[in-house]
């Protein structure tokens, strides 16, 4: 058997880049996939069917849900749960940053408002949710996606920052209320990764200062953050709770 055989997975955000990464990833490992997504019905379906094809007929399935609004997070997990049983696992994949916002002084209270509720409000619905409706006993994961910015404190991205910092904070508390359960809670927090986020708020000499900046000297890729997921998420990743892992080649 795969070690996730049997697991059902959501992963939030799926429909590229990272999330696509992941939702492969846990695939591989034996798990049925919700691809979630808001706007990008074509990729996720893309995303969903690629592992169909991969993995076997059934084992993915694209879904639709704004994971800011609670209503919605209630249906995606009703609907996860319809198509493939009880959920597992959950990553908190989704997320924004805005390149324009300059610095704090300069940002709007929209922009701020727009980043904690797809990089904070959404991974504290859904794990409010997962809370109550992932299977306990064993197998249990909550994985939360944040960002090397907030160890390492850009001008220019404290919005950003703030809402991946926020995250943190009530994961690590999430897994001590956790207890009894068998449910873990984590963080994993990539960057800088090659991602069509990553360069969308760059310039190219960025970039490339960037790319040299670890003692690695590259840039991480999707993989890089999914293998350290998938390792999470099946049974020799339990006694790692509670934690902020940093997944960034040693930047920070």
């Amino acid at each position: 058997m795969k070690p996730l055989e049997g697991r059902v997975a959501i992963v939030t955000g799926a429909s590229r880049g990272i999330g696509s990464e992941i939702a492969h990833r846990l695939g591989a490992l034996g798990a049925k996939i919700i691809i979630n997504f808001v706007r990008n019905k074509d990729q996720a379906e893309g995303v969903a069917s690629a592992i169909n094809t991969a993995q076997g007929h059934g084992t993915a399935m694209a879904v639709q849900a704004d994971v800011s609004q609670q209503l919605e997070v209630i249906q995606l997990f009703d609907k996860a749960q319809e198509i493939f049983g009880r959920v597992h696992i959950l990553v908190n994949n989704a997320g924004i940053i805005d390149s324009s916002c300059s610095s704090i002084a300069e940002c709007s209270l929209q922009q701020w408002e727009t980043a904690f509720n797809v990089n904070c409000k959404g991974p504290f619905l859904m794990c409010k949710e997962a809370a109550k409706r992932l299977v306990r006993g064993g197998g249990g994961r909550i994985i939360n996606i944040s960002g090397t910015l907030v160890a390492t404190l850009v001008p220019g991205f404290g919005v950003y920052a703030a809402s991946k910092a926020a995250m943190e904070t009530f994961t690590q508390i999430l897994a001590r209320e956790l207890r009894g359960t068998a449910i873990t809670a984590n963080c994993v927090a990539p960057g800088p990764i090659a991602t069509d986020m990553f360069y969308s708020v760059r310039s190219d000499e960025s970039v490339k200062t960037i790319a040299a900046a670890p003692p690695l000297e590259r840039l991480g890729e999707c993989k890089d953050v999914a293998s350290v997921i998938g390792f999470l998420a099946f049974d020799e990743g339990e006694w790692i709770n509670g934690q902020i892992l940093r997944v960034n080649g040693g930047l920070a």
